[in-house]
């Protein structure tokens, strides 16, 4: 099965996030973009891609143990980027320190569990909120999600998520998530 870790953002604050990108989507250019649905939007920590089903009992192990020495952090969304021209996402804010820590405790977690990661790369908060099929201008979008600054909450719970990928061949389609795993952080259990 296809799996990463991630911090799901509350309902509160994916509302927020639904009103600024619905602002978005009326852009000029907007078109051009396809924009990810309320279940992707998420921030991953570890993709794990698809990971054989006998290694499940330990990475789940390993997953709880990362959560359990990490406390509970504040975070928030806000303001926006790009990956090249094809990529947009929103970022973050507040203790992005212990954000990076458990994003490198469910790196660790998930090769300690025998899953081949890619090759590590040091952990860049966000949140992926569209993405072009061909190069696009996306410094419009960027320069207003400038402005964007949703509220606060409390980062309680590592997950570990599912991901199905679209086989029907619709244009549009999007992937299914699902929560299969999901570890109090430090004191919140």
């Amino acid at each position: 099965m296809r799996l990463f870790a991630a911090v799901l953002p509350p309902e509160e604050q994916q509302t927020e996030l639904a009103r600024a990108v619905d602002r978005l989507s009326h852009l000029p250019g907007a078109e051009l973009l396809r924009w990810t649905s309320r279940p992707g939007r998420h921030y991953t920590l570890a993709f794990m891609g698809e990971v054989d089903e006998e290694l499940l009992p330990d990475l789940h192990e390993r997953l709880g143990r990362a959560a359990h020495r990490t406390d509970p952090f504040p975070l928030r969304l806000h303001g926006g980027g790009h990956f090249g021209r094809r990529t947009l996402w929103v970022g973050a804010a507040g203790d992005l320190d212990v954000l990076r820590l458990l994003a490198e405790r469910a790196d660790a977690a998930a090769r300690r569990a025998g899953v081949a990661m890619d090759e590590h790369r040091r952990y860049q908060a966000h949140l992926t909120v569209a993405r072009a099929r061909a190069d696009t201008d996306l410094r419009p979008f960027v320069t207003a999600l400038d402005r964007f600054e949703g509220s606060r909450w409390q980062v309680t719970e590592l997950a570990l998520v599912r991901s199905r990928l679209p086989g029907s061949g619709v244009p549009g389609e999007q992937p299914r998530y699902e929560k299969v795993g999901a570890w109090p952080l430090g004191g919140a259990g």
